[in-house]
């Protein structure tokens, strides 16, 4: 494929779609390994010190809830990117 005879508009969704799907698969991953960590942590401080599960358990939840969080806010730029990128009329020149 020649990039020199490709229009402006396919390049655009190209390199789009691109670093879009490269944004959701380090914008996922990186929380998922967190969560990981974060609950691999919880478990084995649960099992050192049974009579503290509660706590434990509300610190856990509260460390998933923020890395949850993480991904979500990388989901809205993603879409945001996606279907109202402000810098389309700047590329396309429409």
């Amino acid at each position: 494929m020649d990039w020199s005879t490709l229009p402006w508009d396919k390049i655009y969704i190209i390199v789009t779609v691109i670093v879009s799907g490269t944004g959701i698969m380090f914008g996922v991953a990186a929380p998922a390994i967190g969560q990981a960590i974060v609950a691999y942590g919880g478990l084995k401080a649960l099992s050192r010190q049974p009579e503290a599960g509660d706590r434990i358990n509300s610190m856990v939840l509260l460390s998933l809830a923020m890395l949850e969080s993480l991904a979500i806010y990388v989901l809205a730029v993603i879409l945001i990117l996606v279907f109202a990128n402000p810098m389309r009329s700047f590329i396309l020149g429409a």
